[in-house]
């Protein structure tokens, strides 16, 4: 299967790249910036950035996709030193100090899980693969319950993200994940 990448036309796959790179440099300076303001500074109009990406978290995402990937390793690893529940609560929190590093991550999360579109993006599909991941290791083993779908527990932690993701929030969002991990092992 190709890519949208692989099929632009060489002159859009540099415009395409450039909006990343300058999107990448803007996010990590940690102040708000405009999407019309990086497409200024990447060199191309208004409409070439939205031809690529029509919103704000299509961007986001498009920016921290590669990021993303370790996440799978961490999860790995922690399935094979603890049990699945608390592989599944100790991921939640590794991702929120990752999201946390991110700037603009969390909102999109939430703001796609707001819309629906949760699961639909590259970063939302592996961090839905990973969940799946953990949640079949925990129903098999007859730690979690095998009912919950792994765009739920992605929702709850968008959701949870969205009102203890700072960092100073890390006690209050380590109690919130207990009982979503708590509700999530068999009855």
């Amino acid at each position: 299967m190709t890519s949208p990448r692989s099929t632009l036309r060489a002159d859009a796959r540099r415009n395409r790249e450039q909006l990343i790179a300058t999107a990448a440099e803007a996010f990590a300076s940690g102040r708000a910036i405009s999407l019309d303001a990086i497409a200024k500074r990447a060199g191309v109009g208004n409409a070439t950035l939205y031809r690529h990406f029509p919103t704000r978290e299509d961007l986001v995402e498009e920016v921290y996709r590669e990021q993303i990937r370790p996440l799978r390793e961490d999860a790995r690893s922690l399935l094979a030193t603890e049990s699945p529940p608390r592989a599944l609560h100790a991921w939640m929190l590794g991702f929120a100090e990752w999201a946390g590093e991110r700037r603009g991550i969390c909102e999109a999360l939430v703001a796609m899980s707001a819309s629906g579109r949760f699961g639909t993006g590259p970063v939302c599909d592996e961090i839905q693969q990973i969940l799946a991941m953990v949640l079949d290791t925990g129903a098999a083993a007859g730690e979690l319950r095998g009912d919950i779908d792994p765009v739920e527990v992605g929702g709850i932690l968008a959701g949870l993200l969205s009102v203890a993701g700072a960092p100073g929030q890390r006690p209050q969002l380590d109690r919130m994940l207990e009982v979503v991990v708590d509700g999530l092992r068999p009855r």
